[in-house]
């Protein structure tokens, strides 16, 4: 009889498992890795099995580790507003950026 009652409750558990698709299985982790992921667990107060379905998500939906791209230009040299040009006027802004020609020659 006790057997029979245990075995009821092992099978209920199994159920309840199957049905929030809880699974066990076992991984074969390098030590250096699997260390590492524990203090990760630690620092961030969850599981080692949440850690590594974490990362077993991102790998699955694709998240990708950026490469670099190309290099951006910086300017580093000299330059900013040219000597008597007054930076709260446009009039004065549009003349310098035009040469002083009139507006109908720039058409």
């Amino acid at each position: 009889m006790e057997v029979a009652f245990w075995l009821m409750q092992v099978m209920q558990v199994m159920q309840v498992m199957r049905y929030y698709c809880i699974m066990r299985t076992t991984l074969s982790i390098d030590d250096r890795l699997l260390e590492e992921a524990r203090e990760a667990a630690h620092r961030r107060g969850v599981t080692l099995g949440t850690i590594v379905e974490d990362a077993l998500r991102r790998e699955l939906n694709g998240a990708r580790v950026v490469e670099d791209g190309p290099p951006i230009p910086v300017f580093r040299g000299g330059g900013g507003v040219l000597p008597g040009v007054d930076v709260a006027s446009t009039r004065a802004i549009l003349a310098v950026l035009d040469g002083d020609r009139p507006l109908d020659t720039l058409r």
